[in-house]
Formats: structure tokens, C-alpha cells, sequence
């Protein structure tokens, strides 16, 4: 089973690269950086912890 790669922070709508930095909770709910420092780590919908989403090679 593998991760959805989302595209978009869901708080601030900024484009999520692939490669680039973007953080999920265990729901697969996406963030950007900024928006996870000022949420401080964790997930406004579950209230689960935010962690680096893992980067693909492919």
C-alpha cells in the first residue's frame, strides 16, 4: 500500500513537489513546512503528530 504523494499543502494551498519538503500525519493529511511550525507539529484534523513525508526515487 503506498502513500498518496499529494500535491498541495491542505492549509495554505502551496504546491508540494515531489522531491521537496512536506510533512503527513498517519490519515496522509499533507502539509507544508511553514504551516506544520506554526501548527507546531501537529495535525489539525486528527491531532496526530506531522512527520517528513519520505522522498521516492522513481
Amino acid at each position: 500500500m503506498a502513500l498518496e504523494m499529494r500535491e498541495i499543502c491542505e492549509r495554505c494551498e502551496v504546491s508540494l513537489t515531489s522531491d521537496g519538503a512536506a510533512f503527513l500525519c498517519s490519515y496522509e493529511c499533507t502539509f507544508c513546512p511553514e504551516c506544520t511550525a506554526a501548527m507546531t507539529g501537529t495535525c489539525p484534523n486528527c491531532g496526530g503528530e506531522l512527520v517528513a513525508r519520505p522522498r521516492r526515487t522513481t
